[in-house]
């Protein structure tokens, strides 16, 4: 089985690659359309994802008036979720970061020059150089804001990647051959029975965090643990305008939790 994380922007050919591995290797290919799918699987509904891309709030309007947070919050959710699988390919929104600390992930990073970048896109769209540069130019600005906004990650760091291929040298087919055949090499681990736990509890905590700020409940205060998988414990302190029941409750209806131990008290009145 194979875990693998891809990360490249757009003129690189990555979307190609990807999915001549996953047919190499036979594993599902978790793209936008394919990572929203499983969203709306885990009971995550359409009306949360609505509008959810690579792209950092660039003004403060944006920011609130769509609260990326909770959309952060949901991501990791669901590529926990996926991860828990123990094989698949996932395409960008933060994966090789989430994954980070899983050993048994291959994160790869596909990119290329400028130049075939350009012509690509030409190529690719029908549109002149001027314009697919300019277009290239904008997306890279908004991935590197997202990234650097979500994960406070700068996407240039070598240390985030196994494997970085140069697309526009080796070209696509040398390329996805080089990752079938690492891949299926002895050295990449599958993810033992206690990652893959860990990743379902991941999951878990990051979709009871998100309810929560849904709710407006401020997440600083109360702690939310997952101790074992479908159990969540709650501990600190709640708004004095909320109640412990109300809140529970929040957390109850939450896709996947069995059992809620709240140890959580309302913080006190302020004294007038």
């Amino acid at each position: 089985m194979s875990l693998i994380t891809v990360t490249t922007s757009i003129g690189c050919n990555g979307m190609s690659v990807a999915g001549q591995v996953a047919e190499g290797l036979k594993l599902e290919l978790y793209d936008d359309g394919r990572l929203q799918n499983e969203a709306v699987s885990m009971g995550i509904s359409t009306e949360d994802l609505s509008g959810y891309d690579e792209k950092a709030p660039g003004l403060f309007d944006r920011l609130l008036r769509r609260r990326p947070d909770i959309y952060i919050e949901l991501m990791a959710a669901v590529i926990y979720e996926v991860a828990r699988r123990g094989e698949g390919i996932i395409i960008g929104h933060g994966a090789s970061y989430f994954l980070r600390d899983f050993g048994c992930a291959l994160h790869l990073r596909l990119h290329a020059s400028k130049q075939f970048r350009v012509q690509f896109l030409s190529e690719e769209m029908n549109i002149g150089a001027d314009e697919a540069e300019k277009m290239i130019d904008q997306r890279d600005s908004e991935l590197k804001a997202f990234l650097d906004f979500s994960f406070q990650m700068d996407w240039n760091d070598l240390s985030l990647y196994d494997l970085i291929i140069n697309v526009d040298k080796l070209g696509a087919d040398a390329a996805a051959d080089m990752i079938i055949t690492l891949a299926q090499t002895q050295l990449i681990q599958e993810c033992s029975l206690t990652a893959l736990e860990t990743m379902e509890k991941l999951s878990l905590l990051k979709r009871v965090e998100a309810a929560v700020m849904k709710a407006n409940i401020n997440p600083q205060e109360l702690d939310i643990e997952v101790p074992e998988t479908g159990v969540v414990k709650l501990t600190g302190l709640i708004n004095p305008m909320r109640t412990v029941a109300g809140v529970t409750e929040v957390v109850k209806a939450v896709s996947g939790v069995t059992k809620v131990i709240c140890e959580a008290e309302r913080h006190p009145l302020p004294k007038i």
